[in-house]
Formats: structure tokens, C-alpha cells, sequence
């Protein structure tokens, strides 16, 4: 009797530990198999116009051109990277529109200008305005915080908009900021973790070139519908799948790279999504893509504090949520233990899954 019951406790207990780890290969299980897998392979290039396209990169320099490169952008903010030893430039693509959540990002992760003791800046970077009026409240914003560049989206297409702002940008930053020596691009409804990014640049090993991390989608397929915007003829793109590219919420770029995907940008004609359009970019140049799942790409992750001090990001944030997670985040402090941040994210992403659950069945 004694030893039947042994047995019945060791299989309960085996039961348990198996659903246990069911449990921690289900939150966990493709985040591990893409950090390990989805890594960039050593550039072979094969194709020649990659080397012409690096080569022109390396000799490229707009700093002497500024006068001519402002008259694109409506405002320009030239002195806005005076800081020769800045580590890390962030530009948050931003609508006109948008002014309660730029505030909201001011109030929050973008407010601090030392990160691990090094120098960080944050810029909105916007498009054209579709009255005057709009524009008068925009020059006043730019006035108050010296924090907005805006470029004009070109009147060609209007799919193509996200794309042209994407390459004003890279030019902008080619000519005013070239002493970056990392770049950020996001969105404005997305919470950013400078702390653990400038940590993960500052402890790479490798020499910073040909960087371009983010969260890798693989295996995309090219839009094939004529009747969509973004439609991808087979003539333009013949192959199967679209090369891996970084979803556009939250990605870094080294300076270099910006350099690259900009001369690459003149030979890439589809009218794409602007993350594609990216990849297309960065084939062209011969940079692949470095994946982190500390990247959330689009998902919003539900809310733990330790949780959110080990990712990089997190979409979908309104700026009322983005306040409440900011003033939480302060109060707790900023050390979080090896067990809570474990536990942290068991959490968020158990809500997460959950929260996904429960609007699949609504």
C-alpha cells in the first residue's frame, strides 16, 4: 500500500513538472528557438552592385551639403546633435496630429538625455500638415521643445508616404547627425526601454558595423494582390518570400548602416510598408538583420514591472497608459532581481496570451 502510493505521488509529481514545463515552452519556446535561429549569417556578396553600394556609403557625406539638404524639411532642428560623443540618437516617427501622445512621450521614457552615463537624444520626426493653422501650432511646439524635424511626404502615392518620410529621415540624420553612433526608430505609441537598449549596445562584442536589430520577420510572403496598395508585381520582386526585415515599431540601426540603406534606397522602387521597404534596403546593402525577442514588435505586452525593465519595447500604448506604466516603474524603483524579472515574464506574457485569448472570443 505504502509503495503504490509512492508511486501515485511520483507520477503526480511528474505530472505536475511536465505541465510546468509545458507551461514555460508555450510563453517562452518560440522566443528561444528565434533568438538562437533567426541570427545573421556572415555576408557573402555575390552580387556586385552590394559592394558599389557599400562603397558609396562609405565615402558618403551630406555635412557640407546642409544648407541644400534643409530646404527639404519644413523644420529642421540642425543643432539639435552638437553633442560629438552622442551614443545613441532616437527619432520617433510621429502623425501631426499626435501632440497628447508626443507629450506623453516627453513626460516618460524619452525624458533623459544620460543613459548609463552615456549621451541619448529623442526627436519626432513628422510629415507635412494639411492646413496652415496646423502648421502655426506645429512651429510652436518646435519653438517650445527643440524636439521635432518634419520632412514632407511625397504627393506621388499616398501608400508611399510612410517611405519617403523613412528615407527623409536617414538623409536627415546622414547630414545633422552623423556623430550618432546608434539610431532608434519607432513610433510614438510605443514604450521604449533606453535603460536596456543602451546596455545591449554598450556590452556588444563585436565592432558596431552592419547593425540592424529588431524584431526579424521571417518568411513574409510579397503582397501579390493588383488591387492593393502595396502590391509587389513578380516583376519587381520575383521571389517567394521577402528577405527578413525588422518590424518598423522599434529597431536600431549603427550609423553606418543608415549610410548603406540610404544609397541602397535610390535602386528599391516598390511601394511597400515602410519596415519592407527597409529590408529591401538592407539586402540591397548587404546588412542582415539581428533578431531580439526583447523587441515586441506590433504586440502590446501586458504590463509588470520587472517584465517591462527587461524588454526594449511595447506597442500599442496610448499615452494615458503610458504615463500610469512610467509613474509605476519610478515608484518601484529600478533593480529588479534575477527571480522577479523571471517571474515578471511569466506574467506579462501569461496576461498577454490571455488578453489575446479573450479578444479572439469576443
Amino acid at each position: 500500500m505504502q509503495f503504490t502510493l509512492c508511486r501515485l505521488r511520483t507520477h503526480q509529481w511528474c505530472f505536475l513538472l511536465f505541465n510546468v514545463l509545458l507551461f514555460h515552452a508555450l510563453l517562452f519556446g518560440a522566443d528561444f528557438v528565434e533568438e538562437y535561429l533567426l541570427q545573421p549569417t556572415p555576408g557573402i556578396y555575390t552580387d556586385g552592385t552590394v559592394g558599389v553600394v557599400r562603397e558609396k556609403a562609405r565615402k558618403l557625406d551630406l555635412t557640407n551639403s546642409r544648407e541644400n539638404v534643409s530646404e527639404a524639411y519644413s523644420v529642421t532642428n540642425p543643432e539639435s546633435c552638437e553633442n560629438s560623443d552622442l551614443f545613441l540618437l532616437v527619432l520617433v516617427f510621429s502623425s501631426v496630429s499626435n501632440v497628447a501622445q508626443r507629450d506623453a512621450v516627453r513626460k516618460t521614457w524619452a525624458n533623459q538625455t544620460q543613459v548609463q552615463g552615456v549621451p541619448a537624444k529623442v526627436l519626432f520626426f513628422l510629415g507635412s500638415t494639411q492646413t496652415s493653422l496646423t502648421q502655426e501650432s506645429l512651429i510652436k511646439e518646435s519653438k517650445l521643445y527643440g524636439d521635432i524635424i518634419q520632412g514632407h511626404a511625397m504627393s506621388d502615392a499616398l501608400h508611399r508616404g510612410p517611405i519617403d518620410l523613412t528615407v527623409q529621415a536617414l538623409r536627415w540624420i546622414i547630414a545633422f547627425c552623423p556623430v550618432a553612433r546608434f539610431v532608434l526608430l519607432t513610433q510614438d505609441r510605443v514604450y521604449v526601454n533606453l535603460l536596456a537598449i543602451v546596455n545591449y549596445l554598450l556590452g556588444l562584442h563585436r565592432h558596431p558595423e552592419d547593425l540592424y536589430l529588431g524584431r526579424v520577420i521571417q518568411k513574409d510572403s510579397p503582397d501579390r494582390d493588383p488591387n492593393s496598395p502595396a502590391y509587389l508585381p513578380p516583376a519587381l520582386y520575383p521571389n517567394k518570400f521577402l528577405p527578413e526585415y525588422c518590424d518598423q515599431t522599434a529597431y536600431v540601426l549603427s550609423q553606418d548602416v543608415v549610410r548603406k540603406v540610404y544609397i541602397a534606397s535610390a535602386g528599391v522602387h516598390a511601394a511597400v510598408p515602410a519596415d519592407v521597404f527597409m529590408g529591401l534596403c538592407a539586402q540591397k546593402a548587404g546588412v542582415a538583420p539581428t533578431h531580439s525577442s526583447r523587441f515586441s514588435g506590433e504586440k502590446h505586452i501586458q504590463y509588470n514591472a520587472c517584465c517591462y525593465r527587461y524588454l526594449f519595447s511595447s506597442a500599442g500604448m496610448d499615452s494615458k497608459e503610458l504615463q500610469t506604466v512610467w509613474k509605476d516603474m519610478k515608484r518601484k524603483g529600478k533593480y529588479c532581481s534575477l527571480f522577479k524579472t523571471y517571474s515578471g515574464l511569466v506574467i506579462c506574457k501569461a496576461l498577454t496570451y490571455l488578453h489575446k485569448l479573450s479578444n479572439s472570443w469576443e
